[in-house]
């Protein structure tokens, strides 16, 4: 039986689980995978399965925000996950971190939907483990790792960006995001703590990689061109991070 949104099973879904936000970058998996089986595209969730250098991983999608990323959770769960990544993209707080790839170490719970699986003060962190092999992935292609600690919030545009109607009630994302870099955060999103946090409370091994695309106030950001090599960049590495783990845990 499948499940009830992402329309998937224990059949169609590998222990290894990479989580995109965005739906259209799972399909950039296709370029890597071999004996690849599309699973579902229903509602935000576009899934994918397939074998990269003899790893049966599944790639799925969760939209934006914490809510639509925990259901997906919820339901790779129900299908035998045992590893999941968040792969996606970050704000920086440093224009210099433009390009970069990001993987927290843990991530300030200010999103609403963990609260509902466990009580504040527990931690959003990752599995050391996994952060290493996406270290070391990111390294061997070439590219500049940060690890440090991300924040994720609920709201884009009251607390990210500033937008009309932000302006209408006096209300300034600079605020925030100062309080944030006066803490040495490196980066926002609207997903990791809530993903790190329900991850291990499940039990699954569960990390996070982001690319910075863009700065706080969009002071810099990525080009089209060059964001879209990035991405595939992105998926690449996340790909070797887990062969990587999977033959170390094997042995």
């Amino acid at each position: 039986m499948s499940t009830l949104y992402m329309k998937a099973s224990p059949e169609t879904v590998g222990k290894y689980v990479i989580f995109s936000g965005d739906p259209w970058r799972v399909n950039v998996f296709e370029n890597f995978f071999e004996d690849m089986e599309r699973v579902a595209f229903a509602r935000e969730y576009n899934t994918i399965t397939g074998w990269y250098k003899g790893v049966k991983i599944t790639a799925t999608s969760t939209g934006m925000g914490a809510p639509s990323a925990v259901i997906a959770m919820e339901e790779m769960f129900e299908c035998g996950m045992e590893v999941g990544i968040r792969m996606g993209t970050v704000m920086s707080l440093d224009n210099s971190l433009v390009g970069d790839f990001l993987i927290p170490l843990g991530s300030i719970r200010r999103e609403s939907t963990s609260d509902v699986y466990v009580e504040k003060g527990y931690p959003a962190i990752a599995d050391f483990d996994l952060v290493t092999y996406l270290n070391q992935a990111v390294q061997a292609a070439g590219y500049k790792t940060h690890n440090g600690i991300h924040c994720t919030l609920d709201a884009y545009y009251m607390d990210m960006k500033e937008s009309r109607y932000s302006k209408t009630r006096g209300i300034s994302p600079e605020k925030t995001m100062s309080e944030l870099d006066e803490i040495s955060v490196l980066g926002v999103d609207m997903e990791s703590s809530a993903m790190l946090a329900v991850g291990r409370l499940m039990g699954v091994r569960t990390a996070v990689i982001t690319l910075a695309t863009v700065s706080k106030n969009l002071e810099a950001f990525l080009e089209d061109e060059k964001r879209m090599a990035m991405e595939r960049a992105l998926c690449k590495v996340t790909l070797d991070a887990i062969v990587a783990f999977d033959q170390k845990n094997k042995g």
